[in-house]
C-alpha cells in the first residue's frame, strides 16, 4: 500500500485528515522507518481536507427547541455527570435515534480526537445545530480560509481538557446570546458540508454552495501554490539542500 501512496503523492489529494498518512504500516518489514510516508507527500500546501459524510438529518433553526443538556458525546465511553451525557456506541441503525435526540437536546457536542483527528461526529453536530467542542492542539479542518470555525465552534487544548472540572466550567461561562450566535452561524454554513443533491441516484445538478463545489474551489486555490513550489524547487542551485515545501513533482 505504501508504494501506491508514494506514486500518487504528487497529485492533489482529497483526504478527510492527515492522520493515517503519518502512521508506520504495522506490516512493514522490521518497522523500517524508510517505509513511512514523508511529511512532504501530504501537505496543506497542495492537498485538500474534505468533510466526512454526516449521518444524521439536518435540523432547521425553526425546529430547534430548548436544549436541556450542556454537553453530549457519543463514542467509546459510557458515563453520566450532571449536565453531561456520554453514551456508548455510534450513530448507526441502532443508535441513530439516540444520537439525534442527544445532539438536538444538547447545547454542546464534544469532539475529541479518536482513531483519526476528525470524524463524522463533528458534521453530525453541525447538522444538529449542536455547538462543536473540538479538543485538539493541532487539527486540519475542511474549507478553512473559506470558513472561520471559531465563529461556530469552541476549541479546547488537550491540557485544558484534562484539568478536572475545567471544561464544564468553561462551557457554562457562555451566555445564551453567545450560544444563539454560534447556532445562527452553524445554520448558515450547514449546506457547505452537503454532498447529496437531493436527486434520486445523485443524478442532477449539485448544490451550488455544497461540499463538491467547495472542494473544487479549494483545488483551484491550491494550483498557484503548487506551481510556485515547483518553480522554487526547479531553480535550486546544484548541491544546495532546501527542505521541500511539498512533494509536488
Amino acid at each position: 500500500m505504501w508504494h501506491v501512496r508514494e506514486e500518487i503523492a504528487p497529485a492533489v489529494l482529497l483526504v478527510v485528515d492527515f492522520g493515517g498518512w503519518f502512521r508506520l504500516d504495522s506490516k512493514s518489514l522490521n518497522g523500517n522507518s524508510s517505509d513511512m510516508i514523508q511529511h512532504t507527500q501530504v501537505s496543506l500546501l497542495k492537498d485538500v481536507i474534505v468533510p466526512y459524510t454526516y449521518l444524521l438529518p439536518r435540523l432547521h433553526p425553526s425546529k430547534n427547541q430548548r436544549r436541556q443538556t450542556l454537553l453530549y458525546f457519543k463514542g467509546a465511553k459510557h458515563r453520566h455527570r450532571p449536565g453531561v451525557v456520554m453514551e456508548e456506541g455510534f450513530p448507526n441503525a441502532t443508535g441513530r435515534e439516540q444520537s439525534i435526540k442527544g445532539m438536538r437536546t444538547s447545547e454542546f457536542c464534544l469532539h475529541p480526537a479518536g482513531d483519526t483527528p476528525t470524524s463524522c461526529r463533528l458534521f453530525d453536530a453541525i447538522e444538529s445545530l449542536c455547538i462543536p467542542v473540538i479538543v485538539s492542539d493541532n487539527i486540519e479542518l475542511p474549507f478553512e480560509g473559506m470558513l472561520d470555525y471559531s465563529e461556530f465552534s469552541v476549541f479546547i487544548s488537550f491540557s485544558d481538557a484534562l484539568k478536572p472540572k475545567w471544561l464544564l466550567s468553561h462551557l457554562r461561562s457562555f451566555s445564551d446570546k453567545q450560544k444563539d450566535q454560534f447556532r445562527k452561524k452553524i445554520a448558515e454554513i450547514q449546506e457547505v458540508f452537503e454532498y447529496d443533491n437531493g436527486h434520486w441516484g445523485g443524478i442532477g445538478p449539485i448544490p451550488p454552495d455544497g461540499a463538491v463545489n467547495h472542494i473544487w474551489r479549494k483545488v483551484h486555490q491550491k494550483v498557484p501554490l503548487i506551481r510556485e513550489a515547483m518553480i522554487r524547487e526547479k531553480r535550486k542551485p546544484p548541491g544546495v539542500s532546501i527542505p521541500l515545501r511539498c512533494h509536488c513533482t
